[in-house]
């Protein structure tokens, strides 16, 4: 186009400045006469026209593909003709042999929508711009996070809440979408963002909140999320089901996707959920300096004005957790949510309470806490502590070595090569039993010590070959306090290395004492005694 309007130009002023004649302008440009009339006509060239060209070939076929296409109007969206297709059943059924594909690709292409209009359907969905009011809305969705958690590809559920004018953005990651997650959700949202959304938060029809959808926007709620607005103070907004429902909460569904893209590529490698979500919230963070499409305010900018609108948040705690009262099996564990969890061995055959989570799993005695595990979610799976099992191992050791228990302990690394070469000292001076039964005394100094100093105690014990579990807890005491003041009544007595102390004595030079002149004891008057000489 920029060539022809140069040209135009070109005739133009040769027309105006010397006055040449249209078949003087068109031999010096050597284009033809009509092109100079153009040029003289007007400076803008004449947009080229397309030929329509005429598929000889496929005419006699068309109103069989008419008949496919409007065969498609009332099929399953997955099970409709594609071009590939019309033009296979046209070669098997019509014998159109001669026929090329990229000519049905383009008839079809240009059909469909005329077939579709033709009969009434509609084409595509209209949208209306929308203008939210600072403090006012919020949507909510959750999305797929997959990430390397402790070595294994692992898929999250990734909560968003996003506020409609600023569009800042609240992520967490839980291992379900639960309701436990849902509600835990909102609270680290509303208490980031500091308040609570004024109008309504925009969902989809989650099982977490909906019970069952009914006609229009009517929805039946779960009474504990009833009880979550009333407390914080919102109220719900349920999209339409299905694709329509998705435009109507438009930002947070492509909230998800950026997210993913922007601060999770590639996947996140994390030892624990808790880590994870530590990369979110800087994640989080660090988008408040970004900007929204065209917009010249930052998020944070525009959330700076947002929130002292919004609702502050209730003084009162709301229990997002749900509780459970379990009874303990003959394993030492409880059933939730079909996982097992461990609990100290004393409570077998008792119910305790449950406190669950989204991501954690709390266990209570009455009042007092007495385990506590990350939330499983795979049917089935064990989360067992080895600490609880103690008291079973010392009256049956030889069960230690199958333990699982022990295996997740050395997964985890609590259970350390330094346990693991004094169990194997231990048993080769005292037996397997004897020997198994020391390791679990000096497992038990756990519950009292640091792990760094009861691993520091194993270490200056094996130093000195012993195998005592009071050797250890003596060095491990000793690391706690290397230089500070010994508390009163803790008694720290010199382990001594007894290789180094044989070698000093072999090196020894005996010394000559002096001759004893003493005389010898004597026991005579004892004998008076039984004698009586001495009445």
């Amino acid at each position: 186009m920029g060539s022809r309007v140069e040209l135009f130009a070109a005739i133009r002023r040769d027309e105006r400045v010397e006055g040449l004649s249209i078949r003087q302008l068109a031999e010096r440009h050597k284009v033809h006469r009509r092109t100079v009339r153009q040029a003289l006509e007007s400076a803008v060239p004449p947009e080229r026209k397309t030929p329509v060209r005429v598929s000889r070939r496929l005419a006699e076929f068309k109103p069989i593909i008419d008949a496919m296409l409007r065969e498609d109007l009332d099929a399953p969206r997955k099970q409709r003709h594609t071009a590939r297709r019309v033009l296979a059943r046209l070669v098997d059924e019509h014998q159109a042999g001669e026929v090329s594909y990229s000519t049905v690709r383009d008839y079809v292409a240009r059909r469909r929508p005329e077939i579709a209009i033709e009969a009434g359907k509609q084409l595509a969905a209209g949208f209306v711009p929308q203008t939210h009011a600072p403090g006012a809305e919020a949507e909510v969705d959750f999305a797929d996070l997959w990430v390397i958690l402790r070595g294994v590809k692992t898929k999250t559920q990734l909560f968003t809440l996003r506020l409609s004018y600023s569009g800042r953005a609240v992520h967490r990651a839980f291992p379900t979408q639960g309701q436990e997650a849902f509600l835990e959700g909102h609270v680290w949202a509303f208490e980031q963002l500091g308040g609570v959304p004024t109008v309504h938060i925009r969902y989809d029809n989650l099982k977490s909140a909906v019970s069952r959808v009914l006609v229009g926007r009517n929805r039946d709620e779960s009474e504990r999320w009833k009880m979550f607005q009333a407390h914080m103070g919102f109220d719900a907004f349920y999209c339409q089901p299905g694709v329509d429902g998705a435009h109507e909460k438009g930002g947070v569904e492509g909230e998800g996707g950026r997210f993913r893209r922007n601060h999770c590529v590639p996947m996140p490698k994390v030892d624990s959920i808790a880590a994870l979500n530590d990369l979110l919230a800087a994640a989080d963070a660090k988008d408040n300096y970004r900007r929204i499409a065209n917009r010249t305010r930052t998020v944070g900018t525009d959330f700076a004005v947002e929130a002292p609108l919004l609702r502050p948040l209730p003084s009162s705690e709301f229990p997002t957790w749900l509780t459970l009262e379990p009874r303990v099996d003959r394993y030492a564990r409880v059933t939730v949510r079909q996982c097992f969890y461990s609990v100290p061995a004393k409570l077998i055959g008792r119910r305790v309470r449950v406190r669950l989570g989204a991501c954690t799993v709390t266990i209570f005695d009455g009042t007092k806490q007495v385990a506590a595990h990350e939330r499983i979610t795979v049917r089935g799976e064990q989360s067992l502590n080895l600490d609880h099992y103690l008291e079973v191992l010392q009256r049956k050791p030889g069960a230690l070595s199958g333990a699982t228990a022990l295996v997740q302990a050395r997964a985890s690394g609590a259970f350390t090569q330094a346990h693991d070469a004094f169990w194997a000292a231990a048993r080769h001076q005292l037996g397997d039993s004897k020997g198994t039964q020391a390791l679990v005394e000096v497992l038990l100094l756990h519950r009292h010590l640091p792990a760094e100093d009861v691993i520091a105690g194993i270490t200056a014990a094996l130093r000195v070959e012993s195998i005592s579990a009071d050797v250890v807890a003596v060095e491990a005491r000793k690391n706690v306090h290397p230089d500070g003041p010994v508390p009163l009544g803790l008694i720290l007595p010199r382990v001594v290395d007894l290789r180094a102390r044989r070698a000093e004595a072999d090196a020894e030079v005996p010394v000559e004492l002096p001759a004893d002149r003493r005389p010898l004891p004597s026991v005579a008057p004892y004998d008076d005694l039984l004698t009586g000489a001495g009445s």
